[in-house]
């Protein structure tokens, strides 16, 4: 099959497009004929060597998590799947034709939903999901900030703590005040607006994804005993707010809340726009596009 190999650390340049050989489904796992994988900003930090000292790789390796496609063939103590399925998930090394992923860290894709678009779900889905549900714990009546609401990760998020029956405020950059009306949130907040952000009353809890001086300057905002959860770490000052419980979130997989997010996508609920769709052989490309930021997920089809 082909994949994007990595032989050392380094720029995009460093991902080399390669024959490899097949991967075998295992016991518990499932063979998937890749369709699509997507761009994560854990890609190009671990291909970086940004996180080598947490997640250190093995050389060679294939990066990437998300993927959606079709089954191929089922390894023994596997039920629920068989060959031609539809299915979506995480696995390791999904950047290549081929994938063997476990069977319980995927899903069946639901009614309405792309095989193609449906690569760019599972990572942020999930994170966002348990940022809020794991990290905040945020109840019905309480009042959560969610920091880069438009951005994949936080509206999920914001989506995820509205069904909770909590008080959203999407924070956005002064510049996408518009564009976030569409999340449906209760209030949007420009961050990078010093009044606004001294008009901010206190809250119950953050749902963090943007990290740095904004979320030093937010932990300030949330009540004594509140929680201030994060997905890129905790704020530097958090020793000066030993009142506030400070969760770092790590996304682990969950079936159940990705089918849950997934049929919500499929029935228009809400969205996870999609920026581009590019050929696998382009991942160095679309990876020095994703560092770039931006609104949408980019899709790599193999």
């Amino acid at each position: 099959m082909k994949a994007i190999v990595l032989h050392e650390y380094g720029g995009p340049e460093k991902l080399s497009y390669e024959d490899v050989a097949d991967p075998v489904a295992g016991a518990g796992q499932v063979l998937v004929r890749v369709t699509s994988t997507s761009v994560n900003p854990i890609d190009f930090k671990l291909r970086s060597g940004a996180m080598k000292a947490f997640m250190p790789l093995t050389f060679p390796a294939i990066l990437g998590n998300d993927f959606s496609g079709l089954v191929r063939e089922v390894g023994s103590g596997v039920a629920g799947f068989a060959a031609g399925d539809r299915v979506m998930g995480v696995a390791d090394s999904s950047d290549a034709e081929l994938v063997a992923a476990n069977a319980d860290a995927m899903i069946k894709i639901p009614e309405g939903l792309d095989t193609v678009e449906a690569a760019a779900l599972p990572v942020v889905t999930m994170t966002g999901e348990q940022l809020v549900t794991r990290g905040t714990g945020i109840q019905k009546g309480q009042t959560v900030l969610v920091t880069g609401a438009l951005g994949s990760v936080g509206r999920s998020a914001v989506w995820t703590a509205k069904k909770a029956g909590a008080v959203v405020i999407a924070g956005v950059r002064g510049s996408q005040i518009n564009a976030a009306a569409e999340l449906g949130a209760d209030q949007v907040l420009a961050l990078d607006d010093a009044a606004a952000m001294e008009k901010l009353g206190f809250i119950d809890a953050v749902a963090d994804t943007v990290g740095g001086p904004t979320a030093e300057k937010l932990l300030g905002k949330v009540k004594p005993g509140g929680v201030f959860a994060s997905v890129v770490g905790g704020p530097a000052n958090a020793k000066l707010h030993p009142t506030i419980r400070v969760e770092s979130v790590v996304m682990h997989p969950d079936t159940a809340a990705l089918k849950s997010l997934a049929g919500d996508i499929a029935a228009g609920r809400f969205v996870i726009p999609i920026d581009r769709m590019v050929p696998l052989e382009e991942a160095g490309q679309a990876q020095t596009a994703a560092e770039k930021g931006g609104i949408g997920k980019i899709l790599l089809l193999a």
